[in-house]
C-alpha cells in the first residue's frame, strides 16, 4: 500500500500540472494551481488564470459547486459543502483580502476536510498564517509537499515578495574582448542565432531596462520580435533609467506602437528605479545595458542572474559591457552554451 507521502505527492504533481498553465499570465500574482480529491480520485482541477480573476482554489471548488459565489465580501454556499474532500495546492492559501477575498475563507465555507500545500508564502506578513486559520477551524493541514518543485515555479514572485526587489537579469551580446558598440559596417555583434534566444529571454520577462545614453545612441525597440509570444502575453515594459531625465521625444520608445508599455524612470537612483518597479507588481527586469547602467547594477549588487552572449570576435570599441571599477561578481551555477557561432554564458550571482 502506498505511503501517504507518496498519495499526496502524486496528487501535488498534478496541481503542478495545472499550475503550470498559468505561468507567466498572472502578473503580479503567483502561478498556483488546485486540486480537489475525495477517496483517491481527482474531481476537480484548477490554477490561476489572471490578476483579478478566482484564485486556483476557487476555480477547483466552483467546478464542482457552480453556486459557489461571492456575496457581502464573504463566500456563501448551497447546496451542501464538500466534506471528506482533500484540498491539494501548490501555494499556501492566502488568509489576506486583495481584489479577492481570503481563499482561506473560501476553504473553510467549503466544508474543505484536508489541505495539503507545497510552498508557503514568502511573504512574512503572510507566512503560516493561512495554516494557523485552517486548522483553529479543524481542517487538517499538511505543508511542504514537494515544496521545492512548487517554489521552483514562481522564483521571480518569490523574490519580490521576500525582498522587495525584482528579479534581475544582466544581459548583453558582446565581443570577446568584451565590447558591446558594433563594429564598423556591422549592426550586430553576436549571431543571428543569439539575437532569436535573446529574444526568448525577453519574452520571459515583464520588463526590460536600459539606461538613458542608450536610447539617446541606439534609440531601441526592446520588443520581442521574430519569435511569436505565448497567448494571453503582453510585450514585456519596456524602462529608461535616466538621472537626468533627457530622453528623446521622437525615440520609438514613445511613438512606436508599444508606446503604452513605456515606463520613464528618471532623478532616482537604479536600486530607487527597480524598487519601484518591483512596487508596480513587477517582478522581473532584463536589464539591457548600456556599459554604465550594468556597472551600477553590479556596483549596487543588484544583478541576480547573468546571461552574456559572447561573440568570437576581436573588434576593440569604445564601450566596455561594464564601464568602470566595481567590486568582484562571482556566478554559480554556471552553464556554457554554444549558441550558433557564439556561447552564451549564464549563472547566478553569488551573494
Amino acid at each position: 500500500m502506498a505511503s501517504r507521502k507518496s498519495y499526496d505527492e502524486r496528487f501535488m504533481r498534478i496541481a503542478l500540472t495545472e499550475a503550470a498553465k498559468g505561468l507567466d499570465r498572472t502578473t503580479p500574482n503567483p502561478a498556483v494551481g488546485a486540486v480537489l480529491v475525495k477517496e483517491g480520485r481527482v474531481l476537480s482541477k484548477g490554477y490561476h488564470h489572471a490578476a483579478g480573476l478566482p484564485h486556483a482554489e476557487i476555480e477547483a471548488i466552483r467546478k464542482l459547486l457552480p453556486e459557489f459565489r461571492l456575496q457581502s465580501s464573504a463566500f456563501s454556499l448551497q447546496p451542501h459543502p464538500l466534506e471528506g474532500y482533500t484540498l491539494y495546492v501548490t501555494l499556501e492559501p492566502c488568509s489576506s483580502h486583495g481584489r479577492t477575498p481570503p481563499c482561506t475563507e473560501a476553504i473553510i465555507a467549503a466544508g474543505i476536510t484536508r489541505v495539503v500545500y507545497g510552498a508557503t508564502d514568502p511573504d512574512e506578513r503572510h507566512l503560516g498564517k493561512g495554516a494557523r486559520i485552517l486548522r483553529k477551524a479543524g481542517i487538517e493541514v499538511v505543508d511542504g509537499v514537494l515544496a521545492d518543485q512548487c517554489k521552483a515555479l514562481n522564483t521571480h514572485w518569490n523574490h519580490r515578495t521576500a525582498s522587495g526587489m525584482p528579479w534581475v537579469i544582466a544581459k548583453a551580446g558582446l565581443s570577446l574582448d568584451g565590447r558591446i558598440d558594433s563594429p564598423p559596417h556591422r549592426r550586430w555583434i553576436t549571431s543571428v542565432a543569439s539575437r532569436r534566444e535573446a529574444m526568448k529571454l525577453r519574452a520571459s520577462v515583464e520588463a526590460i531596462l536600459v539606461g538613458g545614453g542608450t536610447v539617446c545612441t541606439d534609440d531601441p525597440s526592446l520588443t520581442v520580435r521574430g519569435i511569436k509570444l505565448p497567448k494571453g502575453h503582453s510585450q514585456p515594459w519596456r524602462v529608461v533609467w535616466s538621472k537626468s531625465g533627457k530622453v528623446p521625444k521622437n525615440c520609438k520608445l514613445l511613438t512606436d506602437a508599444h508606446r503604452d508599455r513605456t515606463i520613464i524612470l528618471k532623478g532616482m537612483s537604479l536600486r530607487a528605479a527597480l524598487k519601484e518597479l518591483a512596487h508596480r507588481g513587477i517582478s522581473s527586469v532584463l536589464i539591457e545595458g548600456g556599459g554604465q547602467t550594468h556597472a551600477e547594477a553590479f556596483k549596487g549588487k543588484l544583478v541576480d542572474e547573468v546571461r552574456f552572449f559572447i561573440a568570437p570576435v576581436i573588434q576593440g570599441g569604445k564601450v566596455p559591457v561594464v564601464s568602470g571599477q566595481i567590486p568582484p561578481s562571482r556566478l554559480n551555477d554556471v552553464t556554457c552554451k554554444k549558441i550558433g557561432s557564439d556561447l552564451m554564458i549564464s549563472g547566478l550571482v553569488r551573494k
